[in-house]
């Protein structure tokens, strides 16, 4: 009996050392194929680093932080549900940056999918071999969008699985995918959006401006007089302004801006987000126009403007309005009109107005018309 309890003793303070030798062990990439199988039955063999250092990125405008992550109870389950794609339109986003932002449902789409629409293979070649995925890919840009429609619409209508992605973000949003999702919804074709990084969202997020309500422009328009009238537009709204600035437009972006919107409006310049270098400029638009003029920067940069203070424009008082209504009925107008005139100009109901005037000049009129 007590040998039988020192045996058992001894294997399980075993176990036990074996197990904590096995935890301190680095975590390599583990192969995933099977958890994101190919409609088409075979395997992409795709692997995705878990908690493994990566010093440095194959993908040159993204950038990995290397943090360790320990895995998440519940993925496995995530991973494997829904394993087969109905056939459609699938618009996924990819990393804006940082090589970590991508989901694990994007990947599992991009490994399931018949063909990868692209704006540039070979930018968005770079993150597949990042992780291993082998589906093909096909040019899909702003300068070959109408041509290539019929093309993706005749697999679409066979049963395939199309994804969308652009060189980084969500595709559609200042990028080559709005009208195939436009032509998708009016031919009854499943569209899906596979939710990742949003350049635009993440500045506003960080910015320290107003989220609550915001305006997205984009990227303004090349013609001189027509991006002037889109900022005199802006410069009037209340609402957060947000832009697409390329970095050898900054210096013409920030001219314009700062005569239409003023010098003193607050502005949040944001670049290289979720990089190793990521920079939330903070001032004015007539600091930054001081400032980056003797500075030059790299990247696509996420511009956002404060929207113009609410000034609240008190009511006139019953005095002002009885001095405005006077005057039209002694100039000649009925009192109806006068109420309509006054009513045009000012933020008070007609039917205050209309009383108003009832009350103040009602019995004036009727001896006027005895």
């Amino acid at each position: 009996m007590i040998c039988h309890l020192c045996v058992a003793t001894v294997a399980f303070s075993i176990f036990r050392r074996g197990k904590m030798l096995i935890r301190r062990l680095p975590w390599s990439a583990i192969s995933v194929a099977t958890l994101f199988p190919r409609r088409s039955g075979g395997s992409n063999g795709l692997r995705i680093p878990v908690r493994k250092q990566l010093n440095s990125s194959p993908y040159p405008f993204c950038y990995s932080s290397g943090i360790n992550l320990p895995p998440q109870p519940g993925h496995e389950t995530d991973i494997r549900h829904s394993q087969s794609l109905k056939p459609g339109l699938y618009l996924v986003g990819t990393p804006i940056g940082n090589l970590e932002d991508i989901t694990l449902r994007a990947l599992r789409v991009l490994n399931s999918a018949d063909v990868i629409l692209s704006e540039d293979t070979r930018h968005s070649g770079k993150l597949l071999h990042h992780y291993n995925i082998k589906t093909p890919l096909m040019s899909y840009h702003k300068y070959n969008e109408s041509q290539r429609e019929q093309v993706v619409l005749r697999r679409l209508k066979k049963g395939d699985v199309v994804a969308l992605i652009s060189d980084a973000g969500m595709p559609g949003i200042s990028d080559p995918g709005m009208e195939l999702a436009k032509l998708c919804v009016s031919e009854n074709i499943l569209v899906v959006p596979i939710p990742g990084p949003c350049a635009l969202v993440s500045a506003l997020s960080a910015s320290g401006l107003p989220t609550d309500e915001f305006t997205f422009v984009g990227f303004l328009p090349k013609h001189s007089g027509s991006r002037k009238k889109r900022l005199m537009v802006s410069a009037d709204q209340t609402t957060t302004q947000i832009f697409y600035v390329p970095p050898h437009k900054l210096s013409q972006f920030l001219d314009e801006s700062s005569s239409i919107f003023g010098d003193a409006r607050k502005c949040v310049i944001a670049r290289e987000m979720t990089k190793l270098h990521e920079e939330f400029w903070r001032g004015t638009l007539g600091e930054a126009k001081e400032v980056f003029s003797i500075r030059q920067v790299k990247g696509e940069l996420t511009i956002l403007i404060q929207g113009q203070a609410n000034s609240k424009v008190e009511p006139p008082s019953d005095i002002e309005l009885e001095s405005e209504l006077r005057e039209l009925i002694s100039s000649g107008e009925s009192l109806s009109m006068a109420v309509k005139l006054v009513t045009s100009k000012t933020s008070v109901s007609r039917k205050t107005i209309y009383s108003l005037a009832l009350r103040k000049f009602g019995k004036q009129l009727e001896v006027e018309d005895d």
